[in-house]
């Protein structure tokens, strides 16, 4: 009897184990992602012009065609769209 308690025992806090390490990987999953996004050119390009299209109040118009690859272009848009979405937000009352 006494081996069965030792061997649930030690089910139980693997069990613990397991699911203490999947709940902090899934917390960390978005600064990976903030973090591999800041680390790309792309994504901070269009960081920067949609920051500066929404400073001089211009029309958000990402120009894409600067970017060749799909990824990047897609990298490139999220980043405009995140610059003028920050930037604006930050104008309001």
């Amino acid at each position: 009897m006494t081996r069965f308690l030792s061997y649930a025992a030690i089910v139980i806090c693997l069990g613990a184990t397991a699911m203490l390490a999947n709940s902090e990987r899934t917390v960390n999953s978005k600064a990976s992602v903030d973090a591999q996004l800041n680390a790309d050119g792309a994504f901070r390009d269009g960081l920067y012009l949609g920051r500066l299209a929404a400073a001089s109040t211009q029309r958000p118009r990402p120009e894409v065609g600067r970017w060749s690859a799909d990824p990047d272009r897609g990298a490139f848009t999220a980043g405009y769209r995140r610059g003028d979405n920050e930037a604006l937000a930050r104008e309001e009352p």
